[in-house]
């Protein structure tokens, strides 16, 4: 790895075990031992959890009686605005933090690499799926925004269960231990979606039976802990925000990939008659969505548990969508149409194809079938629930988020 050249393993690992045993950073309190036990589990070859248990993790011996003394203090101060967002690097994550800050909440922001700095934020370093890691960045916290996860276009589904679900299960006990009392959950709107049509979809709809892919089983799977962790009674209170579509400035996958695949010249076509609606989701409103949930969290509120969809509530048709995103950055809308039952079983054969050939070489079609429906189906869903139990609307409309998303690319632009 390129931070350790000019560095022998020696030197190296003698340095992360000074580190991990000095004092607290007056700037970023506990940021040296979670980054140095990183460091350490790298060049040992041994998970950052597994050296905390061989007590290489540096512990202040009072930790347990401060927990106590913060938990006591978090549970006296009802209105305390100090709040944990987990996988705050990350796109959702930072326009997240940025809002909380301009709100006057007190931000930690807990993740496995440091995506931004700013003063007015304290950053933890470590494992998701590691309680030990995780409660430093908890301490004196009452809110923990969990919006941490893997990018959906990633085929590594060990990383997918690691995190989604293990990771969750890590987050929710060491929230109870460190006296959290409200959990926000980011979601994901896919999780009652087969790959048919879904219209003005509620949170009613049952789960999906057959995920369109691995990652939407995982998020099932976690959204189904965190809402079950629900306790009232414990004073434990969590909700799952489902977003759908979500794009906007700095966003690393829906607007670089379509322009990317514009220019590898693969955006000619439309997949079906071009009208099927869908909901996409500007960021600012998806952050709205989750402030509003944590800020209605409370005991006998009826958001306790429940899952909410948080979209533009403007659904548009896929094709144009995508088109007014491409011409905005000077390229060509597709143009020519492909039937949608005719694209779905030749990326059927084309899967099928690829799975008989794995043992001899590695083949990955562009098109699988999860891509050909979200793209020729109907699936955009009702904002009713979230409208009513916490009084959700848009902040930014659809015409004005196309537009400062397409503004905040110039790199991305068509060259002359």
């Amino acid at each position: 790895m390129a931070f350790y050249d000019g560095v022998s393993r020696e030197a190296s690992i003698s340095l992360a075990v000074i580190l991990l045993h000095r004092r607290r950073c007056p700037r970023f309190p506990n940021q040296l031992a979670p980054a140095a036990l990183l460091m350490l589990g790298a060049l040992l070859g041994r998970s950052p959890c597994a050296l905390a248990g061989n007590g290489l993790l540096w512990v202040n011996t009072n930790t347990s009686e401060k927990r106590r003394s913060s938990l006591m203090a978090t549970r006296s101060r009802p209105g305390s605005k100090k709040c944990a967002v987990i996988g705050g690097s990350g796109f959702l994550g930072q326009h997240l933090v940025e809002k909380l800050l301009e709100k006057g909440y007190a931000v930690n922001v807990f993740d496995i690499r440091q995506g931004f700095n700013n003063d007015r934020v304290t950053f933890f370093l470590g494992d998701l799926c590691c309680k030990e890691n995780l409660l430093p960045a908890l301490e004196g916290v009452t809110v923990v925004f969990h919006c941490a996860s893997p990018a959906p276009s990633s085929d590594n589904k060990e990383l997918f269960y690691r995190v989604n679900y293990t990771g969750t299960k890590a987050v929710i006990h060491a929230c109870k231990e460190a006296g959290v009392q409200k959990v926000v959950l980011t979601s994901s709107a896919s999780v009652v979606f087969e790959g048919t049509d879904v219209k003005d979809g509620t949170e009613d709809l049952p789960y999906a039976k057959k995920p369109i892919d691995y990652y939407t089983e995982t998020k099932i799977l976690q959204e189904k802990e965190v809402l079950g962790a629900n306790n009232p009674d414990e004073n434990f209170l969590t909700v799952a925000i489902r977003p759908h579509g979500i794009f906007g400035p700095r966003d690393p996958q829906l607007v670089p990939i379509l322009v990317e695949t514009a220019r590898k010249g693969k955006m000619k076509f439309i997949i079906g008659d071009g009208k099927n609606l869908v909901d996409f989701t500007y960021v600012e409103n998806v952050v709205h969505g989750h402030i509003l949930a944590a800020e209605s969290l409370h005991k006998n509120s009826p958001v306790c548990g429940k899952a909410y969809h948080i979209t533009n509530d403007e659904p548009v048709p896929f094709w144009e969508f995508l088109s007014r995103v491409l011409v905005g950055l000077d390229y060509e809308p597709p143009r020519y149409r492909l039937p949608y039952l005719l694209v779905y079983y030749l990326a059927l054969l084309l899967s099928l194809l690829a799975l008989l050939l794995k043992p001899f070489i590695a083949f990955k079609p562009t098109f699988t079938p999860m891509r050909v429906a979200l793209a020729g189906t109907h699936h955009y869903y009702s904002c009713k629930r979230a409208k009513e139990d916490m009084g959700y609307r848009p902040l930014v409309s659809l015409d004005q988020a196309i537009e400062r998303t397409v503004q905040s690319y110039p790199q991305l632009r068509r060259a002359e």
